[in-house]
């Protein structure tokens, strides 16, 4: 069964379109609704969503900044976006951010239930290609090289890239491939595929099925919302070229780098859904030119080794590890005391800012230099909750002391501990501690 989220800062649609999901008769476990961004915000945080509905235009958080958000809390989430506007701008932006479906208001209701009817069919079913990889994982089954023209190439031009550039007839493919730029990053995905001397064997022939699997897997994903070029590297792993040219990359603003830690959550999540594999992706940093495609190769590979160091954590970012602190390769007590340090900054960041409205993990993940994905993964690993139940736990319990020992009103309250409404306030409240504001007063 699946779990709905409806966004509309107008009471009246989300009430009129949870009604119509709960009447379509689909799979659907759980209906929740939100008037505003930071109400979905907090709903997808805490509870199981699978698809979020929402409004574009609300307020202090619009739809877009939504799923912005919605993404680096759960990269798995699927959006359908309503709009009182048909701004292609806004349809863009959201087509680019992963968005299902663009539908325009006043909603006609068959419309609105057949794309809900095809967000659900999908999840749960892979691609076509993958679809037919699953199907036929006997010998019938015919594995074709991906790009089998340009594979040595690419995989050329990231251990040389300047061989590469000064031969006529790679220039030339590369610009057949669209390789064009200037802002390059690498991603690099590696399966777990142990050899013949490991507990679990895979033949030659699994081995090549798992890796095609993993990348038609990619595929899909990249070809959603990224330029790119996916193919098999040494080693068995699978590599992937991002690219941005000048104006995709100024209208992501600074923004790239969560989307790519999104990507590799993705990558991760989606693999392991359809092959029951713990893929390690290592993200390198993102540069201008193709020149620098070893060093950014280099940056995914050294990414991936932190697997070794941290084996309960699958998607690192190269720029989380702040290499050039260390002359030589950091020994594990250098490691524990910088994990420790950005856990210890982020909880003071929390304690002076937990009651500041709009405050999101990517906030105080950019306050420690790291990704919102690593921070998530330390402070859960060193405090043994993760970082936004700690923020709703000082939250909670300042909440507490002011309805016990003042006479403040709610919506005093709800304000001073960084809550839009009195309403959103009192439904935290009572999940968190079982009895509403108002029971505990009395």
């Amino acid at each position: 069964m699946f779990n709905i989220l409806v966004v509309d800062d107008e009471p009246l649609i989300c009430k009129g379109l949870s009604n119509l999901l709960a009447s379509s008769g689909l799979d659907i476990g759980n209906i929740y609704t939100a008037g505003s961004g930071f109400e979905a915000l907090d709903c997808i945080r805490m509870e199981e969503v699978d698809l979020l509905v929402t409004d574009i235009q609300m307020g202090a958080m619009s739809g877009i900044e939504l799923m912005q958000h919605a993404k680096l809390a759960k990269p798995w989430v699927q959006t359908i976006v309503i709009s009182a506007h048909e701004t292609f701008q806004y349809a863009q932006m959201a087509v680019r951010l992963g968005a299902k479906d663009y539908l325009i208001k006043p909603l006609n209701s068959e419309q609105f239930l057949d794309s809900v009817r095809n967000v659900l069919l999908k999840m749960d079913r892979p691609s076509p290609e993958l679809a037919g990889f699953i199907a036929g994982l006997g010998e019938s089954f015919r594995l074709e090289e991906p790009l089998p023209a340009y594979s040595e190439l690419l995989n050329r031009l990231l251990t040389d890239p300047a061989a590469a550039l000064g031969s006529e007839e790679d220039m030339r493919k590369l610009d057949e491939l669209r390789l064009q730029g200037p802002y390059f990053a690498v991603l690099k995905i590696k399966l777990p595929l142990p050899g013949a001397d490991s507990s679990t064997k895979y033949s030659p022939r699994d081995r090549g099925l798992l890796r095609y699997g993993a990348l038609n897997i990619a595929k899909e994903l990249l070809d959603q919302e990224w330029s790119s070029t996916a193919f098999y590297s040494p080693g068995e792993e699978i590599t992937v070229i991002i690219q941005w040219d000048e104006k995709s990359y100024e209208e992501a603003g600074g923004g790239q780098v969560s989307r790519l830690d999104v990507l590799g959550r993705s990558l991760h999540f989606n693999i392991h859904k359809f092959l029951h594999l713990n893929a390690v992706i290592g993200i390198s940093q993102i540069l201008k030119g193709l020149s620098f495609m070893e060093v950014l190769n280099r940056q995914a590979s050294q990414a991936i080794l932190w697997n070794k160091e941290h084996n309960d954590h699958y998607v690192f970012y190269y720029g989380d590890f702040n290499w050039s602190s260390y002359t030589t390769e950091p020994s594990a007590e250098e490691l524990h005391t910088r994990s420790n340090l950005i856990v210890q900054k982020a909880k003071e960041f929390i304690d002076e800012n937990y009651a500041q409205k709009g405050l999101t993990i990517h906030e105080v993940a950019k306050k420690n230099h790291v990704s919102p994905n690593y921070l998530s993964y330390l402070f859960k690993k060193n405090t043994g909750h993760n970082l936004w139940e700690y923020v709703i736990k000082l939250r909670m319990e300042e909440s507490r002391e002011m309805i016990l020992h003042t006479d403040l009103r709610r919506y005093e309250i709800a304000e001073r501990v960084g809550y839009e409404s009195p309403e959103h306030f009192s439904k935290i409240f009572k999940k968190y501690y079982g009895i509403s504001p108002s029971e505990l007063k009395k």
